[in-house]
């Protein structure tokens, strides 16, 4: 009998794992093709427990997360916490061949980490080739017990992930990327919760419902896992409030529109307090440049209870595509809590001064179609992957795998959003930036004009970070510091760089280990637009990073 309580409450600590009041969540991840349809059309897609998007993990703040990933498909696999602080175990990070090796078809692996110091809304996907499109889903993390929200508590939680579908295998449309240096095929829709909604020429494609009834508050966690589309959201007669970004809390805001890059997540209040019926759910890409986008608006609907069957839509007019007006008043508006309970610890000081150029160039390929191929950069260095993981190479000081000699400033200045030099080509390497334990940074992040500017969702792995400042144009050292936010800039983990424009970050080192840092735009990371930070240990066991598991994959 003592062995069946065990074991229902492991089951329920897997299925319903917010009920239990326990520190350790235990959680059972198996990679698998899956037949699915979409569009009119069924192709096999590699899922986690056959789930598109895959399963919720529920914890709470200072939980410990044990998730056993087994691998059934016939592509190595990897996934990342996206957002999860990973204090000294940077093992479980999950980007292949940078905190490890991928998990090989019929392997497996243990991942284990503590959510130290965080609640809200996150995201796990897979962190290898674009197995993402399809490898995702999201991470609720809850207060600990008995400590509230610092917002009315609503009625009811509601997950809602953002995400793009393609007609073809997306492997497949990566490979023929690479292989002819042209930019890859666009996706085919977007969706919400797995559904594109309405599409021309498929009847039949079915939407996501949220369910509401008049007078409930429903805390929405939308969580946008595209791979290559910033999006708006919006949903017909109603406004949002906007209480958490990236699992850090913000001062309350109202708006009709979110704007969430590929990454990132929105917590927002909405109350029920339009009349009985059904509203439209608009999904809508972002893209105020001449690149290419997937344009098609992804729908789904809300429906308040006894609404009559064929009652008609209410609907909303979506942003232009190109709407950057909204994209800024949105990123202006986030501002961290800074309450008693949850400061907002902006470095007042900085040890280093960083200034990263983003952007894409053309690189020769003698076998691609036009004899070139795209490729993208920071301050010109387009990253090679390694074969063997970075952090193992630097936990075990195996040489030849990096080296330490990133560039913290562009090597040949120049105007970085007016006209383009004349030389196009990168530099390829697999260098990191070094910094010491403790250590705090400011780094600006200057997209460039180069080929065609573009908003790029940058993401740091391993670390929250304060926007202190953003802007259009080039960064200028001497009269742009004057206007940084040191009071109550907002915290996140992937910010938008705007289009020709700059965004300026600082946080502290205080998490050893290797820690990736990269535009969230697939295409972009595929293309070598990423690098990493290797934060050195500090004194003793407590700054160090933690021996790796007797499980980590090997390459």
């Amino acid at each position: 009998m003592v062995m069946y309580w065990v074991q229902a409450l492991l089951f329920m600590t897997v299925l319903f794992p917010a009920l239990v009041d326990c520190k350790i969540r235990h959680y059972s991840f198996t990679v698998v093709l899956k037949n699915t349809t979409r569009l009119c059309a069924t192709k096999p897609i590699v899922t986690v427990n056959g789930k598109f998007p895959g399963p919720t993990l529920y914890a709470r703040e200072d939980d410990n997360v044990l998730v056993r990933v087994t691998n059934h498909v016939q592509y190595n696999v990897t996934i990342h916490w996206h957002g999860v602080r990973q204090f000294r175990t940077g093992w479980s990070d999950g980007p292949a061949y940078i905190t490890q090796c991928p998990i090989q078809p019929g392997q497996n692996f243990l991942y284990n980490f503590t959510l130290t110091g965080q609640r809200g809304t996150l995201l796990w996907h897979a962190h290898i080739s674009w197995l993402r499109s399809t490898m995702h889903g999201a991470i609720v993390i809850l207060p600990k017990k008995s400590v509230p929200y610092p917002f009315p508590k609503p009625d009811k939680e509601k997950v809602i992930i953002l995400g793009e579908w393609w007609k073809a295998d997306t492997e497949a449309v990566v490979n023929q990327a690479m292989q002819t240096g042209l930019p890859p095929n666009i996706s085919d829709a977007h969706t919400i919760n797995g559904h594109a909604g309405p599409v021309p020429n498929c009847s039949s494609e079915g939407a996501y419902t949220l369910h509401v009834q008049n007078g409930r508050t429903y805390l929405l966690r939308v969580v946008n896992a595209a791979v290559n589309d910033e999006l708006f959201f919006k949903i017909a007669g109603h406004n949002l409030t906007v209480v958490e970004v990236d699992a850090a809390y913000t001062k309350p805001f109202k708006t009709d529109t979110l704007f969430l890059g590929p990454g990132q997540t929105t917590t927002a209040l909405l109350t029920a307090d339009q009349g009985i019926g059904k509203y439209l759910i608009a999904i809508s890409p972002f893209m105020d440049t001449i690149v290419a986008v997937d344009n098609l608006t992804g729908m789904g609907f809300l429906r308040y209870n006894h609404t009559l069957a064929f009652t008609p839509t209410t609907l909303t007019s979506i942003p232009p595509v190109n709407a950057t007006a909204v994209t800024s008043v949105f990123s202006e508006a986030l501002r961290s809590l800074n309450s008693k309970e949850y400061p907002a610890n902006v470095p007042l000081t900085v040890d280093h001064s960083l200034f990263f150029t983003i952007g894409v160039g053309i690189n020769p390929c003698a076998t691609c179609f036009n004899g070139s191929r795209g490729v993208a950069a920071i301050n010109n260095v387009s990253f090679v992957m390694p074969t063997t993981a970075l952090l193992q190479a630097h936990y075990y000081s195996i040489k030849g795998v990096f080296t330490d000699d990133f560039p913290g400033q562009p090597l040949i200045p120049f105007n970085y959003t007016g006209t383009p030099p004349s030389n196009l080509q990168t530099m390829n390497g697999t260098r990191v930036y070094r910094l010491a334990y403790n250590s705090t940074v400011q780094l600006v992040i200057q997209g460039n004009s180069i080929i065609a500017p573009e908003s790029h969702p940058t993401h740091l792995h391993g670390f929250n970070f304060f926007v202190i400042g953003r802007g259009v144009g080039n960064f200028d050292p001497n009269k742009d510091p004057l206007k940084f936010n040191l009071v109550d800039p907002v915290e996140r983990n992937t910010i938008s760089v705007p289009t020709a424009g700059w965004t300026a970050i600082r946080f502290r080192a205080d998490n050893p280990g290797v820690w990736f840092f990269h535009c969230h735009l697939e295409v972009h990371t595929t293309w070598g637009l990423k690098m990493a930070f290797l934060v050195d240990n500090g004194k003793g066991p407590n700054e160090s990073i933690l021996p790796p598991p007797i499980d980590l994959p090997q390459c």
